[in-house]
């Protein structure tokens, strides 16, 4: 008879409230997101698409800092920094209360965002390669755009069970830590030190006031600016400098319980991010003109094209599933009973919707308007729209068990306000994940707990 497996292969979330809250903003952005990509694409290839072409390549900025650019790179350098500061702060969150802090926890998302960058990346090697096409844009299909993914379930009214959002959410945050590592390690041209190491004087500051409390917008705001400008100057993408910043908020402050700076300082970024940064960016860079049958033949042809749809589309399911097939099978770790593998296919194919961050990574790979980043983007585009249809008919089929699920994660017979399911020891033997639960959680230095007690609201 076969032994006992030794715990879940996908576990109940840490902070189930927090994982809820997070799907109700990056759902709205991912709406926006895709209408703003949908409105791209159609002004694009309209008889007005001169209008967009020259609304994008305005220039505006100061020059004598260098900052005369145009309104494509603000949305790029300027927009997607305060999308990376968010980001920052999801890892600091996640790293510090989350599901990162347990190693045993952490094990399967990173090595699933591993495994789902790596082998988009050797697909698209693989194709320019036996074509002759550049290898430069092998990290265009390594990213996946979580709000998008969202956006995508929302429409389809999917309504995924508590164990597969946090493992969707906690791979799309460890996807982003990989893609700023990749961008700052392979596309930094040029490397200016004095800029940088100056910036470290107003991230400083910017740390010294957070420590203390102190939230207020017109202290922070301008050494924000000074720290991105300084980091725009030194030759590292500028998004980098939110990052920074995101990572320097502390998640609690010392002395104080329940939710604190970080989460704070999210609840009012994040709406900004996913609403406006996020949607202008995509609105700015998503316009790929396919008018004319022998220009797009030519393009979806292209190797580039190719390489970055056989990545998103083949690449990213194959990684992931793939990776948490190995997991499992050296683990012994079991999904759920009521899950099933077609599950995790659906979420490998969500991966592969990489729209924001492999949008800016094709622009860095190759030069904004030039052919081949008219052919990521394209690639981009075709492999995210194939990733969600497919995704959406696959969990489209099992909508029905999922919601089955998620009633049973939700039931609350003993009316205390918190779902039973979060009070009862996982599989797995480790201490349930309620609100009430009364062990401290380690944070980055200082005391302080960042989930709500029983009967306390959740911010």
């Amino acid at each position: 008879m076969p032994s006992t497996p030794s715990r879940r292969l996908l576990p109940r979330p840490a902070e189930p409230w927090y994982v809820a809250e997070l799907l109700r903003t990056e759902t709205a952005g991912g709406l926006l997101l895709l209408g703003a990509a949908v409105v791209a694409m159609a002004w694009a290839n309209s008889p007005w698409s001169g209008a967009y072409e020259a609304l994008r390549e305005l220039r505006v900025g100061p020059a004598a800092l260098h900052l005369d650019l145009s309104l494509r790179a603000w949305a790029a350098d300027g927009l997607l920094a305060v999308f990376f500061f968010v980001a920052g702060l999801e890892l600091k969150r996640e790293f510090v209360v989350g599901d990162l802090r347990s190693p045993a926890r952490a094990a399967l998302p990173v090595l699933a965002a591993v495994g789902g960058m790596v082998v988009p990346a050797l697909l698209y090697v693989a194709v320019n390669l036996a074509a002759g096409g550049p290898l430069r844009g092998w990290a265009v299909p390594t990213a996946t755009d979580i709000a998008f993914a969202l956006g995508v379930l929302a429409v389809i009214g999917s309504a995924l069970p508590g164990s597969l959002r946090a493992f969707l959410l906690t791979l799309a945050v460890v996807d982003d830590l990989l893609a700023i590592v990749v961008i700052a390690v392979f596309y930094t041209a040029e490397l200016a030190w004095l800029p940088l190491l100056a910036a470290l004087a107003p991230l400083t500051a910017f740390r010294l006031l957070m420590t203390r409390g102190v939230t207020r917008w017109y202290l922070l705001l301008p050494l924000a600016a000074a720290a991105w400008v300084l980091v725009h100057e030194s030759g590292v993408h500028a998004t980098i400098a939110g990052v920074a910043l995101g990572l320097l908020v502390p998640v609690h402050l010392s002395g104080r319980e329940g939710p604190q700076v970080a989460h704070d300082v999210e609840h009012a970024v994040r709406p900004f991010s996913a609403g406006v940064a996020v949607p202008v960016f995509a609105l700015l860079a998503a316009g790929v003109s396919v008018s004319g049958g022998e220009g797009l033949s030519a393009a979806l042809r292209d190797p580039v094209t190719l390489g970055v749809v056989a990545g998103l589309v083949a690449g990213k399911a194959v990684g992931i599933v793939g990776t948490t097939w190995l997991v499992s099978r050296f683990t012994r770790a079991e999904l759920d009973p009521d899950l099933r593998w077609a599950d995790l296919v659906g979420l490998g194919l969500l991966g592969g919707i990489g729209f924001t961050v492999s949008l800016l990574i094709g622009e860095l790979a190759f030069g904004a308007g030039t052919p081949e980043d008219e052919h990521a983007r394209l690639g981009v585009l075709v492999g995210s729209l194939a990733s969600a249809l497919l995704a959406a008919a696959l969990l489209s089929a099992r909508n029905r068990a999922y919601r089955r699920i998620s009633a049973q994660e939700e039931r609350d017979e003993d009316q205390d306000g918190v779902p039973d399911a979060w009070q009862r020891p996982s599989p797995d033997g480790a201490a349930p994940a309620s609100a009430a639960d009364p062990r401290p959680l380690p944070s980055d230095g200082v005391e302080g707990r960042d989930r709500p007690r029983r009967g306390q609201e959740a911010p």
